[in-house]
């Protein structure tokens, strides 16, 4: 008996957006999932050291005069043909603009996901994910076209 080939696909296309929100809600504790090189990842939970460093970095950048700081907001990078390329959520970031309402709009339409081409640098201090930090994230960041990225190793206590 032969068998005829499978035309239909067999794994149906999920939007990275829905992927990451499933894995939200079957976690035990509040997380947020970043998708990354086709990849979703889930950062380790931040501790009071790391929270403290990305906080008193983003505290110098506003003394500095950089008014549009920021920690906590998730962002959308897409691909040519509008499919989502990357989710992330930088420890700390500096912002080209203030979200405007085709921002807001963005977001309430990728379901709470900013456009990243708001972002003018984003910074990652380091925790036990170096690895994702300096390769995944890295070149994720430089596709999207965020220009500046800062990373801080407060293992060695240096900033790259």
């Amino acid at each position: 008996m032969s068998a005829e080939p499978i035309m239909e696909p067999v794994v149906t296309h999920v939007d990275p957006i829905d992927l990451l929100i499933a894995i939200e809600e079957a976690s035990p504790m509040p997380i947020r999932p970043e998708y990354v090189e086709g990849t979703a990842l889930v950062p380790p939970q931040p501790n009071d050291n790391h929270n403290d460093g990305a906080f008193e970095l983003g505290f110098q950048f506003r003394t500095a005069g950089f008014r549009l700081v920021g920690m906590g907001n998730g962002y959308r990078a897409a691909h040519a043909d509008g499919t989502t390329m990357a989710l992330i959520t930088p420890d700390f970031y500096i912002r080209r603009r203030r979200p405007t309402e085709l921002d807001e709009s963005y977001r309430r339409a990728h379901k709470g996901w900013y456009p990243s081409d708001m972002i003018a640098l984003v910074g990652e201090v380091t925790s036990t994910n170096h690895e994702t930090d300096t390769g995944p994230k890295f070149r994720t960041y430089a596709a999207a076209g965020i220009p500046v990225y800062v990373l801080v190793d407060r293992h060695t206590g240096t900033a790259h």
